[in-house]
């Protein structure tokens, strides 16, 4: 099969498209002929070894010292299982499903854990659509919903709004319940209002500390603000979320939750079929949309990678692998 390979850390570069072994599956596991994949921003930094401040040492440690212990990444796929191992029963060969692993996607077949984050492809969605869902929309529901712990009715800043997890936190803020106000470029106002933000800040005319608004919640999706600036725009007891973070917002954090009225908080996301059965549920009732920016075969997988690392995208980078 074909499949984007990675031996060394490096710039996009570094990927090869190369024929490798089809995998098989084990016992609770199923075979998927994937045919949609996504770049994301975790695969930029995992293909890099740019993992943010702290996170520097155990990166390596975990996901290889000198070189990837796993040479195919991709997290977000959609696809056709072509083949169940021992005791898989809630799939059948032939079903369309879409989901998210750890890596791998980015080959033409995949096996994943029956048990993980899929799940059949929701009536009506196209299967690129699928998935573009799961590593934005995961990531943002996990951040506004257990770490922000969104309520219905508060105001909602998400930095980064038009970008693979940032389009997906304004819909989610919205389908919470929130009043989201969106900051990208001037050039993404439109769009990001059409997700439904109905406030809109472009960061290169505005600076965050003079807004005059006060919000519950600040959550930064591309690691563009820091603790101080979201504290000037926070109400009272308003909590800010980054989805990166280094030793200083480590030590923010703790602070913050002893001494601090508005808090700062850190997780990572659990990427869970109940969460992925949120997501399709919301799109089937029309609350969430996915959203695709671009869509590249598998061979231009390095215009794909070029395109994230930009980060001025809106919404997923798709790698179409039968193109």
């Amino acid at each position: 099969m074909k499949a984007a390979i990675y031996r060394k850390y490096g710039g996009p570069e570094v990927v090869r498209i190369e024929d490798t072994a089809r995998p098989a599956p084990g016992p609770g596991e199923m075979l998927v002929k994937v045919a949609h994949g996504s770049v994301t921003t975790a695969d930029w930094r995992l293909r890099a070894a740019a993992f943010p401040g702290v996170l520097a040492v155990p990166g390596r440690l975990m996901f290889g010292l000198r070189r990837p212990r796993q040479p195919v990444l991709g997290s977000e796929f959609s696809g056709e299982v072509v083949a169940l191992g021992a005791g898989v029963t809630e799939f059948a060969p032939g079903q369309a499903v879409f989901g998210f692993v750890m890596q791998g996607a980015h080959a033409e077949y995949l096996v994943v854990k029956a048990a993980g984050a899929v799940l059949p492809v929701p009536e009506g969605l196209d299967p690129a659509e699928a998935a573009a869902l799961p590593f934005g929309g995961l990531s943002a529901l996990v951040f506004l919903r257990d770490y922000a712990k969104l309520a219905p009715g508060q105001k909602v800043l998400v930095v980064g709004a038009s970008g693979g997890v940032g389009a997906y936190a304004v819909q989610i803020a919205r389908a919470l319940g929130a009043e989201v106000t969106g900051v990208a470029s001037g050039a993404h106002e439109a769009f990001v209002r059409g997700l439904g933000a109905v406030g809109f800040v472009d960061y290169r005319r505005q600076s965050l500390r003079g807004l005059g608004s006060r919000f519950d919640v600040v959550i930064d999706t591309v690691g563009a603000t820091d603790f101080a600036t979201a504290r000037a725009v926070l109400a009272p007891r308003g909590v800010f979320v980054p989805l990166n973070f280094g030793v200083r917002e480590i030590g923010q954090a703790l602070w913050s939750q002893v001494f601090g009225r508005r808090k700062l908080r850190l997780g990572v996301s659990g990427d869970t079929k109940a969460d992925l059965w949120v997501l399709a549920r919301w799109v089937e009732e029309g609350r969430l949309r996915p959203v695709i920016d671009r869509r590249f075969p598998l061979t231009e997988i390095r215009a794909a990678y070029a395109l994230v690392e930009g980060r001025h995208r809106q919404g997923a980078i798709l790698l179409d692998m039968a193109a």
